[in-house]
């Protein structure tokens, strides 16, 4: 099951410029049918109160047939895009050459020294959809990509943690926010940029 948040009304949205960085995060309050918008400038605007909408929805056709469709799209706009960007051997210093070795598929970067390939795997993103007190948490960007643009808490899963581990201090060290992880609400897998999402 899918969730999606949607603006109700077009004239403003939570990515507005003329938001000003005042506030590092902002508080939806939520209930099932409606999510009304609890920061002043959202609430209102020529008079009429605005608010998100949430809603689900689910495929309702069979999923392994619409799922095999999308997924080899997105291994083969993947393999296409993207070229190995490592231009010397970490083990010997020689440099690289871009290569199908034997017995894989894919272009990667080989020593030409030591032979040794080198495999770029996509970086896990984890973060929390956060909601406390019938509110939503969310983050206004302060660094590029997407500068002053809304978020969830969230961030690069460091070495030996878990998925919930490393959620909730990316949790703690965007919003200052001690969580607890219930249960996963959503997975994203974005092969363009390298990265799987997981909230």
């Amino acid at each position: 099951m899918l969730r999606t948040l949607q603006l109700l009304g077009s004239e403003i949205s939570p990515y507005n410029h003329c938001l000003r960085p005042h506030s590092l995060s902002l508080l939806i309050s939520s209930s099932r049918s409606a999510i009304a918008v609890s920061h002043p400038r959202l609430n209102s605007v020529g008079g009429r109160s605005k608010a998100l909408r949430m809603s689900s929805c689910r495929a309702e056709s069979n999923p392994d047939v619409a799922a095999a469709p999308s997924a080899s799209a997105a291994s083969s706009t993947a393999a296409t895009a993207h070229k190995p960007n490592v231009s010397f051997c970490q083990s010997c210093g020689g440099p690289t050459k871009l290569a199908v070795p034997e017995g894989e598929e894919k272009m990667r970067a080989v020593c030409t020294l030591c032979g040794r390939i080198f495999y770029e795997n996509p970086k896990m993103v984890v973060g929390c959809l956060v909601e406390y007190d019938a509110k939503v948490l969310l983050c206004k960007r302060n660094i590029q990509p997407s500068y002053g643009l809304w978020t969830l808490p969230a961030g690069f899963l460091e070495m030996g943690e878990s998925a919930a581990e490393g959620a909730m201090r990316e949790t703690l060290e965007e919003a200052c926010a001690e969580v607890e992880v219930l249960l996963p609400f959503a997975q994203l897998d974005i092969p363009r940029i390298g990265q799987y999402r997981v909230t």
